[in-house]
């Protein structure tokens, strides 16, 4: 863990909350969300005391128990929300502005977690590739990708969401046999990290891969160096889809602790998260798409073409995570 430079450091909140105050833990880095939360802090008044956790989150907050100061929890990926209110380290909040904000799929329906922001799981592919408008997930275990396929490992937590997704959707023998599929297809060991997959195909290594829709704005922005924003300019991105289906998405999010000092702080600091000015900075700012329908797209985002949300649960998709890291291991995904 460490404490994160220019927010408010948590050895203020020893005594009693601040009604002006909000505590944030995450594992968000704190350059992603901090013009979000200046932002609101410029908008509200409220001071924003906020700390960096990046490993162990969950078991930070439970191990503090009724002493804990944290108000809100935010974090990504679906399996790291529900595994805060496994733990019973959220409470339910009930608020029309969340509730019109975020779609019922990326929210849950007792509101012990929202969807703050989403990345999709998308085609990185060699620009002179054509007809890929109509790519499936399930296309990529077609012999006729055989050597032509880049991926980072399956184990992977982006990876074992949208396994599961597959496995919600064709059941254990259908996944198991897809995995075989697209293994046998990778130019490459599944290893390195999702810009890698646009360096290996920059380099014509491979000629497809599957990568997270944030990382090109975050590689054309040159925000990783000259190398990293040459491998962006050097793919295009296709939005595939599930047959009949729709695009795999996953989000972060945040849920408001069981124990907050400052409750009521707490859920106004969501319901800025979800509106128009925060959700157009999340776009702007991370190349995420926004979670509240009709908010601004990055420009970058929206060449990709219209995202069609995948309509399987993430719920669903959380509770086979581990049934998805099973088959990813039987079929030596990785090895």
């Amino acid at each position: 863990m460490r404490w994160t430079g220019s927010f408010a450091c948590l050895f203020a909140l020893a005594g009693t909350a601040q009604a002006a105050e909000v505590n944030l833990y995450t594992t968000r880095e704190p350059g992603l969300i901090r013009p979000l939360l200046d932002a609101y802090s410029a908008k509200s008044g409220v001071t924003v005391n906020t700390v960096f956790v990046e490993k162990g989150l969950a078991e930070r907050v439970a191990a503090e128990g009724e002493r804990s100061k944290a108000d809100v929890v935010m974090t990504v990926d679906i399996g790291n929300l529900i595994e805060l209110v496994d733990r019973g380290l959220a409470q339910a909040v009930r608020s029309p502005t969340l509730e019109a904000a975020v779609p019922a799929p990326l929210r849950d329906a007792d509101g012990r977690w929202f969807g703050l922001s989403m990345r999709a799981r998308v085609l990185y592919a060699d620009k002179g590739l054509n007809d890929l408008t109509a790519a499936t997930y399930e296309s990529l275990a077609d012999p006729a990708w055989k050597g032509k396929v880049c991926i980072r490992p399956g184990q992977h937590p982006y990876n074992t969401a949208l396994i599961a997704a597959f496995l919600v959707r064709h059941g254990a023998e259908k996944t198991e046999a897809w995995l075989k599929g697209v293994k046998a297809n990778l130019a490459r060991k599944a290893a390195g990290g999702d810009r890698d997959v646009a360096r290996d195909i920059a380099a014509d290594l491979c000629e497809v891969g599957l990568a997270n829709s944030y990382y090109v704005g975050l590689m054309r922005s040159g925000r990783g160096g000259p190398d990293q924003q040459k491998w962006g300019e050097a793919i295009k991105v296709v939005l595939p889809t599930f047959e009949g289906g729709g695009t795999h998405v996953n989000v972060s999010g945040a849920i408001v602790a069981k124990n907050a000092p400052n409750r009521d702080e707490a859920v106004k600091l969501l319901e800025y998260l979800v509106s128009d000015e925060a959700q157009a900075l999340y776009a702007k700012t991370d190349y995420e798409y926004p979670v509240k329908p009709g908010a601004a797209v990055d420009p970058l985002l929206s060449a990709f073409g219209t995202l069609t949300i995948d309509t399987t649960p993430l719920v669903e998709i959380a509770r086979n995570r581990k049934a998805a890291s099973l088959l990813v291991d039987k079929v030596g995904f990785d090895n």
